[in-house]
């Protein structure tokens, strides 16, 4: 499919990118923020709301910085190693996105910052135009929602991001930047249960970092992951859980693929524990009834949800092994 024409802006500096956005706010013309490419760019051939303008953030020195508490929006996923000096739960979580020849190109920002994801919204412009359009994607229409019909107010689309949650339970912040200034906020604050409006980034911001507390490297963690294909496919459902060995009170379990938003669970994990201790049946139990997926992902709800036991017990066990 041909790519949509657009003016490609190129940074040099985090001012500079502020700069511009509020240029091109002022004028009246859209634009997207790009780091990898990989999920903006094939939306774009898919004609799924592409904008004039984009601007790389590439060329952005500060945006590939790489330390254990600090990584970049700009970060290639196959640069989380150990290595490195990451986090052994990020880097057992960054293996399993995609391939390796995507994760090559992929970044943490993208990742993180990664579009809501539905059948009736990831398809190209003539199927979507020949069955009508969705709520996320009307072109001006006012469709309603196709995955829950008569309503145009809200989008269920899913988000299938894998780092998100596994940065929710190592206590994660991110750092946003724009024509207001930088701001600094939890990681699990992030998120906006609404497929369309994803997260909380104001007009012109843009995800510049995301650091890690001290204590995130006393903590051991697990990622259990569902998907179609294990060389490829965005999760269908994804449990992440992690604790200080030995300190159950410090247990940390976060959810994706299943809602419109990753999930940090603490208030299910607290009562869990309070009735039952850490055992992995009735903290499973508790997450499968604090999830709602919908029908608009490859595997169908009641399987994903399902299978959300099972992840959560994996990971619950692996974390005990791991003692």
């Amino acid at each position: 499919m041909l790519m949509p024409p657009f003016e490609l802006h190129h940074p040099t500096s985090v001012a500079e990118a502020v700069d511009l956005a509020s240029s091109l706010m002022e004028q009246g013309l859209g634009f997207d923020w790009v780091a990898g490419g990989t999920d903006v760019l094939p939306n774009y051939k898919w004609r799924i709301n592409p904008q004039p303008h984009v601007i790389s953030l590439a060329a952005i020195e500060e945006a590939h910085s790489l330390l254990p508490t600090s990584i970049g929006c700009m970060v290639r996923l196959d640069a989380l190693t150990a290595d490195n000096g990451v986090h052994p739960l990020l880097v057992e979580a960054a293996a399993k996105v995609a391939s390796s020849l995507i994760r090559k190109s992929a970044t943490v920002g993208g990742n993180l910052c990664l579009d809501t994801r539905c059948f009736w919204y990831n398809q190209g412009e003539d199927w979507r135009r020949s069955i009508d359009w969705c709520h996320k994607a009307d072109c001006g229409t006012g469709a309603d929602c196709r995955v829950i019909p008569n309503q145009n107010t809200l989008c269920v689309a899913t988000y299938q991001g894998d780092l998100a949650p596994n940065f929710m339970v190592l206590g994660a912040s991110v750092h946003l930047i724009g024509p207001q200034g930088e701001r600094q906020l939890p990681l699990s604050e992030f998120y906006a249960l609404d497929g369309m409006k994803k997260n909380v980034l104001e007009p012109g911001e843009f995800l510049l970092k995301v650091t890690l507390p001290e204590e995130a490297f006393s903590r051991v963690g697990s990622y259990q992951k569902l998907r179609v294909r294990d060389s490829w496919d965005f999760p269908e459902a994804g449990v992440a859980a992690s604790w200080i060995p030995s300190q159950p009170e410090s247990l940390k379990i976060a959810s994706t693929a299943l809602e419109s938003i990753p999930r940090l669970h603490n208030e299910e994990v607290s009562k869990t524990l309070a009735s039952n201790g850490m055992e992995p049946v009735a903290m499973a139990a508790a997450i499968h009834k604090a999830v709602k997926p919908v029908n608009n992902t490859a595997l169908p709800p009641r399987y994903r949800r399902s299978m959300v036991k099972t992840l959560t017990k994996r990971a619950l066990r692996a974390l005990q092994q791991g003692e």
